[in-house]
């Protein structure tokens, strides 16, 4: 028999549990989040938190996004990659990275009223946490999943303190898996996944230094060394990656996975640390060193009827693009408010099903992705002549023909800027971030095509109300005040908002009816001159892709569920079809 009954049980308090349960919370449903051990992450795995994810905080609260900012490293001192000999060494080439480069920059702006910065997991997962539980979120440490069994009516899942060493049972309506890449919940569902599991070996060693003489006048938040000869898969390459400017670090290295795993031990970890500083006698304090696996895997369904997985038991790939948590915590923002509208008798259970109909294939892409940008350190290594063979010597002197004022000096050097270059698909993928469409149940589009990029999708964010696509942020400006507010500002909260303009009041009245009718938290915003809000700079009018007449219905999670380029003779029966359809109603 059940000791403990909740609406929501979350195994696991990493980016995407924490998060999950900070949302539930804050959406009014009840909720237990629990995590193996004593307390949350001890290493800096994450850190690249993109404009999506900190727009999910900003959606959290304005106290919640401020204190994300307050701890993280400023965009600024994330922005110039560089690759050199060591850090003491020799420079080989940088490029402007994470919104960095003016262009790039102009873009993000653009894009977001949030800012991309450095926040590791270390951080991320505390206030992710504590918001949870201040809000509401029963949490509880040192407590084990073991399993579940499911019924019609909800999940009975066995769990072990490992405190007072004795098992209990909660009893939930829906059980959510945020237990990583060796998810138990993953597995007792018969998640299917496809891909490969541990297709490389890795290795972080934490530590501090101040390395400020090295790094303060080229701020990036990782240094790619290249040295030939080093053991790591006979070409050699470790990153330095910066946890805290300019005095605490991770260094990742890699190893050959089809050999025993190497002993992480101080001396090897210092040797490593000082042989990719440069600087034989730089005294470091270590913190931690371990090994891990890279993988290239992703579930193709992501929930067994009321059991859902997220985060990396569904998505599991290296750490490039800095895709990892950033995905995790925007997987909890398209399910929570489902769950919600579900548990309060919104919804029918069929809307649940969209979740995996709509974040499969951004784990599939994500996955994709990440692995793709470790092939595409290859050019640079031809580039440098570090390929083919392990003569240590010839590579030394590959690598030295690009300083040659000779025709081969010259291509070896073009051939490197085209490469380094090339890395903006893994360091500045802007559009792999922000593009996310969702083709699903949720979404309706009574026929509409969908707009064709114009330009690279990885690279370049392109904004459109096209239903299932991310609400465009522009500014417009509140009336009383004058100050401005974003357009995401106007949404999301847990509720559903109706956005028209003059001509479109119909919309509004139609909105407030079926609101009421079904019982739902529907906002409505007539954007337009003498309204609450205004659109003084004609940004709205540009970007909405609908005329003043028609309005946008856009979902808790900021993303177009429904739109209307014109008024109705009945727009409450209009309005009435779409959200029955979204909410898997009948009409």
């Amino acid at each position: 028999m059940a000791e403990i009954t909740t609406d929501v049980l979350i195994i696991g308090t990493g980016p995407a549990g924490s998060a999950a349960a900070a949302l539930l919370s804050s959406y009014g449903i009840k909720n237990m989040v629990i995590n193996r051990y004593r307390w949350l992450a001890n290493t800096p795995r994450a850190h690249i938190t993109n404009q999506r994810t900190m727009e999910v905080l900003r959606d959290l609260g304005p106290e919640v996004e401020a204190e994300a900012y307050l701890h993280a490293t400023e965009q600024d001192l994330m922005g110039e990659n560089v690759f050199c000999e060591s850090l003491a060494g020799e420079e080989i080439g940088r490029m402007k990275s994470w919104g960095k480069h003016p262009l790039s920059r102009a873009g993000h702006q653009l894009a977001s009223p949030c800012h991309m910065n450095d926040l590791p997991q270390t951080y991320m997962e505390p206030l992710l946490y504590a918001t949870a539980c201040k809000r509401g979120t029963q949490g509880r440490m040192s407590t084990e999943y073991i399993s579940h069994q499911q019924d019609s009516e909800g999940v009975e899942t066995t769990l072990f303190d490992r405190l007072s060493k004795r098992m209990f049972v909660v009893r939930s309506k829906y059980l959510i898996g945020a237990d990583g890449g060796n998810s138990m919940v993953a597995e007792h569902i018969e998640t299917p996944i496809e891909g490969k599991m541990n297709v490389g070996g890795s290795m972080n060693i934490l530590f501090k230094a101040d390395l400020t003489q090295y790094v303060a006048h080229r701020p990036s938040v990782l240094y790619w060394i290249m040295q030939p000869g080093a053991d790591v898969g006979g070409i050699g390459m470790g990153l330095v990656r910066m946890i805290r400017p300019w005095n605490e670090w991770l260094i990742v290295w890699g190893y050959d996975i089809q050999k025993e795993p190497p002993v992480v031990d101080a001396e090897f970890a210092t040797g490593v640390a000082r042989q990719l500083v440069g600087d034989p006698t730089l005294d470091i304090e270590l913190i931690s060193a371990n090994i891990w696996t890279v993988n290239d895997a992703y579930a193709t369904c992501m929930q067994k009827d009321r059991v859902f997985i997220m985060g990396d038991a569904a998505h599991r790939h290296p750490p490039s693009n800095g895709l990892g948590s950033n995905t995790s915590i925007q997987d909890a923002f398209n399910l929570c408010w489902k769950l919600a509208a579900v548990i309060n008798g919104h919804a029918s259970s069929q809307l649940l099903n969209s979740y995996s109909e709509e974040r499969v294939p951004i784990a599939k892409q994500i996955v994709t992705r990440a692995n793709q940008s470790i092939s595409e350190f290859g050019p640079i290594f031809e580039a440098l002549g570090m390929t083919g063979g392990d003569d240590i010597a010839a590579i030394k002197a590959r690598m030295d023909a690009r300083c040659d004022p000779t025709s081969e000096g010259e291509l070896r050097r073009e051939a490197l800027r085209k490469a380094i270059a090339f890395k903006k698909y893994e360091f500045d993928a802007h559009g792999v971030d922000m593009n996310q469409r969702y083709r699903s149940s949720a979404v309706v589009t009574d026929g509409q095509l969908e707009p064709a990029f114009e330009l690279d999708s990885e690279l370049h964010y392109q904004p459109t109300t096209w239903p299932g696509a991310r609400l465009p942020h522009v500014w417009v400006y509140d009336h009383d005040s004058g100050l401005p507010v974003s357009t995401l500002d106007l949404c999301g909260h847990g509720k559903f908002t109706l956005l028209t303009s003059l001509g479109g009041e119909s919309w509004a009245v139609a909105g407030n009816r079926v609101g009421a009718e079904l019982g739902i938290d529907l906002v409505c915003h007539v954007i337009s001159p003498r309204q609450a809000y205004v659109d003084h700079a004609g940004d709205w009018a540009r970007v909405s892709e609908i005329s003043d007449s028609g309005c946008l219905l856009v979902r808790p999670d900021h993303h177009v569920a429904w739109r209307t380029d014109a008024r109705s003779a009945n727009p409450v029966r209009e309005l009435r079809r779409a959200l029955a359809r979204i909410l898997a109603r009948e009409e």
